[in-house]
């Protein structure tokens, strides 16, 4: 591919900046983390932290311009098919709409049909939630337990956890998904049927890892209940009818969504029912006016003073100009523990693409950094050895709740100044002449001095961007993953990929399909020596 404009530019801007450091930058400008910091609704997100000054910010959004990401955007929030590989719309932000304003696909107004399901979602949960809906023995429901898998789980999952605070006490949230007998187990053996809601979320019907769930948990009610309880017992997240009819749920209590919204966005539709359920509706609601404002924030923001722009961006400059493949997401907050795994999904299933939109092949740029991440503290006596002091740097995410759900003593105090000082220590670290005076202010011998300067010194001038938001709620924890959805989708139109498709996954599928009736005695294995000799080794041992 030809070098674009904006391009050579960029890489003119590395070579001139990329010996520059952060102390460099923040010596040279007392003011740089005021001017490198927006504050929206409740959230403040300080980027002054990385290595980037003017000039290179505006390579970066002539960069944006140059690939018409304001058009791109309007797209997207517009209905155009932007998923091309699979001529669909993109619309989880329809999900969130509470404008009034019409969303059209194909000229039919989409609108009409999510709040039908969103009001159909409201009354079936405060049901439940009430006891108007029951089970079959007349209990009140107070298990909820969501089958599902990748979109139809992780979102959901880490919804719940991280909105334990507004949950009902009196209902227990489970989620299955690995296809492993011992999720389905460990879940069974904790409740009982009479008072559990299953809830199958599967737009086909035909997921093989949530079909197999479902029947294994079904087959566990009828043995206690009898067959004509699944209707009390199962709920579909789904379009097809026939399928959920079949399995014994009531069509009454199937929840549709759309083509237009891919699994991984797919929380904010009926997928989120489980959400619905643990912490009430009105919360559900209020968790996609979060996503909403970040959402007009988004598409009505200037690029210069855009959230997500600004993030995408500087994702960019490390994956491309700096060949920095890999970030870390570390929320101090335990209710935001599984963050980090949802947003795995998003970024990675979303940007680890190799064919750009006009389908040939990229070979001279990177997309999809991997993530990784966990919650601080935990993770700074796991893996900030190898962020601190590792041969590579590794941008890092930092979000933190200002004010924390549960106060007590000294304990937000101590986390607060946890985060702030694993980001001042990332980026000033500690000079070598720094750490042989500290030793010798400890009494060390000249000897030990010189044994222990350099593993006792930090490189420093490794980036992180802070986010801090007044309190976790409902309200922000949907701003905050809105915000990484549409950074993740600003990269992909830098990256002239599709970043709602997913044929990745399927070859790993199509496999699994042929090798289990090998597996089963019932075909012949014919594979590659190393897969052949792994079944027959395996079908030894279980014979």
């Amino acid at each position: 591919m030809a070098v674009s404009a904006g391009v050579e530019r960029l890489m003119n801007e590395y070579n001139r900046f990329k010996n520059v450091t952060l102390n460099d930058l923040f010596d040279k400008d007392e003011n740089r983390a005021l001017k490198y910091a927006i504050e929206f609704d409740g959230l403040y997100y300080d980027y002054s932290k990385n290595r980037f000054d003017d000039n290179v910010l505006q390579a970066l959004f002539e960069l944006a311009k140059e690939h018409h990401l304001k058009e791109r955007i309007e797209a997207m929030f517009s209905g155009e098919k932007i998923n091309i590989t699979e001529n669909r719309a993109v619309l989880h932000t329809a999900l969130r709409n509470f404008s009034g304003k019409p969303v059209m696909v194909d000229g039919v107004d989409v609108m009409p049909e999510i709040r039908r399901v969103l009001a159909k979602m409201k009354t079936f949960s405060d049901d439940v939630r009430d006891g108007t809906f029951r089970g079959a023995t007349g209990k009140k429901l107070k298990n909820i337990v969501n089958i599902g898998i990748g979109g139809s789980d992780l979102g959901p999952f880490m919804a719940v956890q991280a909105l334990q605070k507004y949950a009902d006490k009196e209902i227990n949230s489970y989620f299955i998904s690995n296809i492993d007998g011992t999720a389905c187990a460990e879940v069974l053996n904790k409740i009982k049927p009479e008072e559990t809601l299953f809830i199958v979320a599967s737009k086909t019907f035909t997921t093989i890892e949530t079909l197999t769930n479902a029947k294994t948990c079904r087959a566990w009610l009828v043995e206690a209940l009898g067959e004509s309880a699944v209707k009390n017992h199962f709920v579909a997240l789904s379009t097809n009818a026939k399928a959920v009819a079949e399995f014994g749920i009531d069509v009454n209590n199937m929840f549709e969504f759309w083509d237009f919204v891919g699994g991984r966005y797919s929380m904010w539709s009926a997928i989120g029912l489980s959400i619905a359920l643990a912490v009430g509706f009105e919360n559900f609601e209020d968790m996609l006016k979060g996503a909403e404002a970040m959402d007009k924030h988004f598409r009505e923001t200037e690029l210069e003073k855009n959230i997500p722009v600004i993030m995408a961006l500087i994702g960019i400059w490390y994956n491309d100009y700096y060949n920095i493949h890999r970030y870390g997401v570390i929320p101090y907050d335990q209710y935001l523990k599984f963050l980090p795994s949802y947003l795995q999904q998003l970024d990675m299933e979303s940007n680890g693409k190799s064919v750009r939109l006009d389908n040939k092949k990229i070979t001279d740029y990177a997309t999809g950094p991997a993530l990784f991440g966990g919650a601080g503290t935990d993770v700074q006596h796991s893996f900030f050895q190898l962020l601190h002091q590792g041969t590579e740097p590794v941008p890092v995410d930092f979000i933190i709740p200002a004010i924390s759900l549960n106060e007590s003593g000294v304990h937000h105090e101590i986390l607060l100044a946890n985060v702030l000082a694993q980001a001042e220590a990332l980026m000033k670290g500690k000079t070598v002449e720094e750490a042989a005076a500290e030793l010798r202010a400890a009494g060390k011998s000249e000897v030990e001095i010189e044994k222990l300067k350099l593993n006792k010194s930090f490189d420093g001038n490794r980036p992180s961007n802070m986010f801090v938001i007044d309190k976790l709620t409902p309200y922000t924890l949907g701003m905050l993953v809105a915000m990484y959805e549409h950074k993740v989708f600003v990269q992909g139109v830098i990256w002239e990929i599709d970043s709602f498709d997913q044929w990745g996954v399927e070859l790993g599928k199509q496999l699994a399909l042929k090798i289990l009736p090998e597996l089963q005695g019932k075909a012949e294995a014919k594979h590659d020596s190393s897969t052949s000799s792994l079944i027959a080794r395996i079908k030894k041992v279980r014979e």
